[in-house]
């Protein structure tokens, strides 16, 4: 009966560990992919002239402004 449980645990850590690497694995190709879609000249100029960079840049110097209190 022990064996038997052990077995099943094994195997159910084996099947939580390959999920996990799936979901990870999953994450990565997501990132890469708008990694290499953001990096297109044209969708630049696209999201440029929705005002997505406008917003960027309107935030830089609020994190500047956090980093530094964070570095006091």
């Amino acid at each position: 009966m022990s064996t038997e449980l052990m077995q099943l645990s094994n195997g159910q850590d084996a099947n939580e560990g390959r999920d996990t690497l799936f979901l990870l694995g999953g994450a990565a190709m997501v990132l890469f992919g708008a990694g290499l879609i953001l990096s297109t000249p044209a969708i630049r100029r696209y999201l440029g002239s929705a005002g997505v960079g406008n917003l960027v840049s309107a935030a830089i110097p609020d994190l500047e402004r956090y980093m530094k209190l964070r570095g006091m």
